[in-house]
């Protein structure tokens, strides 16, 4: 019985990967990915898209997590907020790199800058009824100045920050570190609502301000 299930499952979601997706008018796909995201066992797609809306920071994107129901994929939850903008990634251009779903967890990746280089990822998780990012990590910095790490559970509110200097003139790489590791709980973020405001942390020992 548990086998003929299991098979039932693989030839839908067979089957229903075959299904065109319809692309909205002024719209250009950036990225496509499957997986099961709610523990279903039928896998959500996922999409990026850019739209012909400019903004301040280039054209705004949307992404939205679709289902496949009654024979056609259709739009489950979206959201203008999670993907950055076709010019926020500075001198290096576009900063969206890609989407992935890793153990039923979105992550969405950026990157950008020019001398001074930054990337980071968010993760999200569909729980209580909506996406909530669980988890973002970043690195900052520029050679022979400093990079810095922050890695935030926000599931648990634990913060891993590293700040590593180098000094380039006197051939002396990482020879300065500060490393913090705290708590900032209560953060309530989802894929609708991530870059409406940015939030600022300040580290407890050294004082450094993180943004994201």
């Amino acid at each position: 019985m548990k086998l003929s299930i299991v098979l039932v499952l693989l030839l839908f979601s067979t089957f229903s990967f075959g299904q065109e997706i319809i692309i909205p008018n002024g719209y250009e796909l950036l990225a496509e990915m499957e997986g099961d995201l709610d523990k279903d066992q039928v896998c959500e797609k996922v999409l990026v898209f850019e739209t012909s809306e400019p903004s301040e920071y280039g054209n705004i994107r949307e992404i939205q997590v679709l289902k496949y129901s009654n024979g056609k994929w259709v739009v489950w939850r979206k959201s203008r907020q999670a993907i950055l903008r076709s010019q926020e990634g500075g001198i290096m251009g576009d900063p969206f790199e890609e989407i992935t779903i890793e153990k039923g967890i979105l992550i969405i990746s950026f990157s950008g800058g020019s001398s001074w280089k930054w990337a980071f990822k968010d993760k999200y998780r569909f729980q209580n009824n909506e996406f909530q990012l669980i988890g973002h990590s970043s690195i900052f910095g520029k050679n022979c100045e400093y990079w810095t790490t922050f890695d935030f559970n926000l599931s648990t509110g634990k913060i891993d920050y590293n700040k590593t200097y180098e000094d380039c003139d006197n051939n002396q790489n990482n020879h300065k570190k500060e490393a913090e590791v705290f708590y900032h709980k209560n953060l309530k973020i989802n894929l609708s609502n991530r870059n409406l405001l940015e939030t600022k942390i300040i580290t407890p020992k050294h004082k450094h301000e993180l943004y994201f």
